[in-house]
This record gives structure tokens, C-alpha cells and sequence, in this order.
């Protein structure tokens, strides 16, 4: 499975959302427990996350405040895109 497909579920789960079509928590865990990079990303955009409440000084456990925050955040994200057949995603893994 191509990193850039798990990593935007690792977004949505942040996020609070559904994970893609076709995509279950297992097949994500089971990616998850194999990729070194995607938890590193994981844990890179938790920390992101964690960081910005924190520097809106809102506490890290106030629903009202994650929700606010990430309904900003949703405005502006980018998603990532698609790997051309034969090239290498971020996380090291070659497209088919």
C-alpha cells in the first residue's frame, strides 16, 4: 500500500474523520506496524497538533477547542497527491 494513501487516513483519524474507502484500521495499523517513515509522519503530525492547541493556549483535552482548530486547519490543508507510475512516494515506497 503507497504511504501517501495511509498517511491521508492518518489525517482524516486526526481529524475525526472516516477513513478512506477500501481502507480499514487493520490494513492501516498492519502498514503502520512495517513503515518506520509513516509512523514517524504519524507522530510528527500529532505533535503538530498537539503544539498548535498549545500555542493558542487551549487546553489539549477542550473538544471545542481541537474542533476550531481543525476546522481552520481543514481550509488550508493540502492533501497529498498521486505517485506517477514508477516513482517514489515520501515514504520510500515505489508506485506500481
Amino acid at each position: 500500500m503507497l504511504c501517501t494513501r495511509i498517511r491521508t487516513a492518518l489525517s482524516a483519524r486526526l481529524d475525526g474523520e472516516e477513513l478512506p474507502p477500501g481502507l480499514t484500521v487493520h490494513r492501516l495499523e498492519t502498514h503502520l506496524a512495517d513503515c518506520r517513515d509513516c509512523r514517524r509522519w504519524e507522530a510528527q503530525i500529532r505533535a503538530l497538533a498537539t503544539g498548535a492547541l498549545g500555542a493558542l493556549g487551549q487546553p489539549e483535552d477542550d473538544p471545542a477547542a481541537a474542533d476550531a482548530l481543525l476546522a481552520r486547519l481543514r481550509t488550508v490543508s493540502v492533501r497529498p497527491g498521486a505517485v506517477p507510475p514508477g516513482g517514489v512516494d515520501s515514504g520510500g515506497k515505489l508506485a506500481g
